[in-house]
């Protein structure tokens, strides 16, 4: 089905974050859309002030009328649901065109140009760096992020621009839907090795989505990454890092929890950047964001002030508490490199002061495949507290614990185990200069309250 085909759209499971993202945007660009979740929430109560039908009952009577013709009608669905989902039979019945989130995000670089991130990690600060840069330019865009943007409190932008800033999921081989016009590859460490099965594996489909890129495109890529890029002849090559690279950062000063630094590119510099969200790591990911923008037409001004009024994205180097006596931040940082990377930039910023890294380990196999580079990354820091792994979509493998990382630390390292449920009482027993809570688990949801107790004292 064409984009321009489409009069109506019915999405199946609502009321999910990405998923209310993709329906924003089709009412905002005025087509019917309608739709079914499990149960209410204040999620799908704003989409319905917003104009969008919602019934909480499978039943295929509910669906409106305007969502019945097979021949104008998108439906959009989430892979949770089940397979005996009562509409989702009618729909397939039917002859509709069906799409999960990730294809419908592949239409829309066909008919915009798609600035696209993807990496192992880095792709969600890349991504809402370069989506604020180019918003508040002249160029305008619109985004689907990866998490929530500090400056807008969502995770999607709309507009009437022909860009599209979309961060590219790797997960189950998502971003091969994608055909990007310009995109970045942050870095390519392996992981999700419970889809992929190897490293190998994890490579080719990185290789693969280099092929995706649209003629006349562009392909902006770290230096010395171990995958080997497959590009057309007419897409355009570059490479980045933050000292390096056809883009690279030059004149770095990181002063008094400030950041500034000139941006160099291949057409010449912008000077004196000044980095809003001022973290170490966030001058390679700045780098890869300007110049994607740059790439896109936004001018030095505007590559400048979109650097100093970016505010961060949740969980993302999310400082919850910061003064002379303490500091308490929270990171979604849970594949070894993104810990080496955090705790990289955490020395950096706080050289003479001791760093306590909590760190809730995010799945089983992720544990199994990487227990020993988890260790090395966390030796970085003064102190180590970690607590029991969260399986989000596993079940437990015999042996397979926050042990297995306790037993690697580097020898003499502080180190403590404790469980989720008793972190608050260990933080009220304990004194801390600097602690980085880490993982992409639940434990972010005792951070304020932790931020709150280390306060107190």
């Amino acid at each position: 089905m064409e984009a321009t085909d489409i009069k109506s759209v019915y999405f199946i499971g609502a009321g999910g974050i990405g998923m209310s993202a993709i329906a924003r945007y089709f009412l905002h660009k005025g087509i019917f859309v309608a739709g079914y979740d499990k149960t209410p929430s204040a999620l799908t109560s704003k989409l319905e002030e917003e104009g969008m039908a919602i019934h909480f009952t499978d039943d295929p009577s509910l669906i409106p009328d305007e969502c019945r013709d097979a021949k104008s009608t998108l439906v959009v669905y989430t892979p949770a649901i089940p397979a005996d989902h009562r509409e989702m039979a009618y729909f397939r019945q039917g002859g509709f065109e069906i799409q999960k989130r990730a294809q419908v995000l592949g239409t829309l670089t066909r008919t915009h140009k798609g600035l696209c991130v993807a990496g192992t990690h880095g792709k969600t600060t890349t991504s809402s760096m370069c989506a604020h840069i180019m918003h508040q330019s002249s160029n305008d865009c619109n985004a689907f992020l990866g998490g929530i943007t500090k400056n807008y409190g969502t995770n999607y932008i709309l507009s009437d621009s022909d860009y599209v800033v979309i961060e590219a999921d790797e997960y189950d081989r998502s971003f091969h839907w994608l055909r990007p016009w310009i995109t970045v590859i942050t870095a390519t460490d392996p992981d999700h090795l419970d889809i992929y099965g190897t490293k190998e594996a994890y490579l080719e489909s990185f290789r693969h989505y280099t092929t995706l890129i649209q003629p006349g495109g562009a392909l902006i890529i770290h230096r010395g990454l171990e995958m080997q890029p497959q590009v057309g002849s007419d897409v355009r090559t570059f490479d980045y890092s933050r000292d390096e690279g056809d883009f690279h950062a030059e004149n770095i000063v990181i002063d008094n929890g400030e950041i500034t630094f000139d941006f160099v590119s291949p057409t010449g510099r912008v000077d004196n950047v000044s980095l809003g969200q001022p973290v170490p790591i966030n001058i390679e990911n700045a780098v890869a964001a300007m110049a994607m923008a740059q790439l896109s037409g936004c001018t030095d001004s505007e590559l400048r002030n979109g650097m100093a009024t970016y505010s961060g994205v949740d969980r993302r180097f999310d400082f919850k508490l910061k003064d002379d006596r303490h500091v308490v931040l929270s990171d979604y940082a849970h594949h070894p490199m993104e810990i080496y990377q955090s705790a990289k930039s955490i020395r950096e910023l706080y050289r003479n002061r001791k760093v306590t890294a909590m760190f809730q380990p995010h799945l089983y196999t992720r544990t199994r495949d990487f227990y020993k580079d988890f260790a090395n990354s966390l030796s970085l820091l003064d102190e180590v507290v970690l607590c029991d792994i969260y399986p989000a979509r596993e079940d437990p493998i015999p042996g397979v614990t926050s042990q297995l990382i306790y037993d690697n630390l580097r020898p003499g390292i502080e180190r403590a185990m404790i469980r989720k449920d008793d972190v608050l009482d260990y933080v009220r027993n304990r004194d801390f200069d600097v602690l980085l809570v880490l993982g992409a688990g639940d434990l972010d949801n005792y951070v304020d309250q932790i931020a709150a107790i280390i306060k107190e004292k």
